[in-house]
């Protein structure tokens, strides 16, 4: 049976911060991977001072565009779907009240283009976001909203039946990227091999992160071997991450040595989801 996964995200480079060592390796294994992107990233600022051009700052969204096309084929997607709305911006900014943007789109003109592309794609797996407490940037919080809502509504014949045969997703999962015990293991590493480590910082913002009520199903998959994959992947966002910044500071067989998963949260399930599994596929043949 040929597997499927469908991976909504906001921006150009949150495919490849986000679960792209997992989509790496899936690819790798024959599984259909299909990259679906909300907007164009028009309105994020330009982070790698190489970058920081006249030129690029004037064509950022064709740009982004081909950043984005470049890293979907690093990891091995098989079909890349934009969207096409405007990125949305911080509350309060010019961008936000666009009503290009993506977060002032009606819900159901924007739920019927997914389910029109779910219910081609059949996918078995799809990636969308956690509820975003902790970075609720409007297009994010939108790409969580319309991802439990698409989980509902692709399969229900009554809803948009004039948009494809329905079909059932089987499991709907958010990336964890920084979890607590992540960055303390990551953290520790750093400083006995080097002294020094990348990870102060970011743990302290962790304490300001509410602890969930009912402790989350996380499917960890191990990425060995695919950690570098998705590095790569996200360092052909050139506008976006610096190569010499923070981010690549921790060597990618220390990450692979102490840290090789990334995790995933279980949203919705129309299948038995294991709570210790290791493959967003268990179970589905």
């Amino acid at each position: 049976m040929q597997r499927t996964l469908l991976a909504l995200h906001a921006h150009p480079d949150d495919e490849s911060s986000k679960g792209a060592g997992t989509v790496s390796r899936l690819a790798s294994e024959g599984v259909d991977c299909i990259l679906v992107t909300a907007t164009g990233g028009e309105a994020g600022d330009i982070l790698n001072p190489a970058m920081d051009r006249p030129e690029v700052i004037k064509n950022l969204a064709a740009v982004r565009r081909e950043e984005l096309m470049d890293a979907a084929g690093i990891q091995g997607y098989k079909e890349v779907i934009l969207l096409g709305y405007r990125d949305s911006g911080m509350p309060g900014s010019a961008d936000n009240a666009d009503p290009r943007a993506f977060c002032n789109q009606p819900v159901d003109d924007v739920l019927e283009k997914l389910v029109r592309i779910v219910r081609r794609i059949q996918p078995d797996v799809v990636l969308g976001y956690d509820a975003h407490e902790f970075y609720p940037h409007p297009d994010h919080l939108r790409v969580h909203e319309m991802s439990t809502l698409v989980f509902t509504a692709a399969a229900d014949p009554t809803c948009f039946p004039d948009a494809g045969p329905p079909w059932q997703i089987k499991r709907l999962y958010a990336p964890h990227v920084f979890t607590r015990r992540k960055m303390e293991m990551l953290d520790a590493a750093m400083i006995e091999r080097f002294g020094t480590s990348p990870y102060a910082d970011w743990i302290g913002r962790l304490d300001d992160r509410p602890e969930p009520g009912v402790p989350p199903t996380i499917t960890r998959v191990d990425v060995t071997g695919f950690v570098e994959q998705g590095r790569d992947a996200l360092r052909a966002h050139r506008t976006q991450v610096d190569p010499d910044g923070r981010w690549f500071a921790v060597p990618t067989d220390l990450i692979e040595a102490v840290y090789p998963w990334e995790e995933f949260e279980l949203l919705a399930a129309a299948v038995d989801t294991a709570p210790d599994a290791d493959d967003l596929f268990h179970g589905l043949g």
